[in-house]
């Protein structure tokens, strides 16, 4: 089992008996642990009446699901039609050709900068009009940050 079997069966227990645990007893369990440890699958299954197989299509289903520790650092950058109008397409391709164990970049569709396009977001700090250029400095700003 993962490093958090017991906080995990804590999880399970709280959620167990409600209507349309899953969900929630997924949500607690990424929170708590930072993924969905792969080991906890057939637990949540019996706990839940169900088969590992549609557990384990529901947190493929979902992309804010991860079966894996998630890197240090989360981008997320944003692929809505205002930021991709401004580049965010370009920019994607470029964070995502950056191989880092630093960090995982992430598709989401609209930070609210749209305005100020294209968006990402480092974490919880969001940044406006980020080029190539301005991706390179805040990545150089996080490697000497850690």
């Amino acid at each position: 089992m993962s490093q958090h079997p017991q906080q995990i069966a804590s999880i399970i227990a709280i959620h167990q008996d409600r209507p349309g645990a899953l969900l929630p007893m997924l949500h607690a369990i990424q929170d708590a642990t930072g993924f969905i440890p792969p080991e906890s699958i057939a637990q949540i299954a019996s706990a839940l009446n169900l088969s590992s197989a549609e557990v384990h299509g529901v947190i493929s289903f979902y992309h804010y699901f991860r079966i894996s520790a998630p890197a240090p650092h989360q981008i997320q950058i944003c692929c809505a039609e205002a930021c991709q109008s401004m580049g965010a397409d370009r920019l994607m391709q470029h964070a995502t050709a950056v191989n880092s164990t630093d960090f995982s970049v992430h598709p989401v569709y609209c930070l609210g900068l749209c305005a100020n396009s294209p968006a990402m977001m480092i974490d919880e700090q969001l940044h406006a009009r980020v080029t190539t250029e301005k991706f390179a400095k805040l990545i150089s700003g996080l490697r000497s940050a850690s």
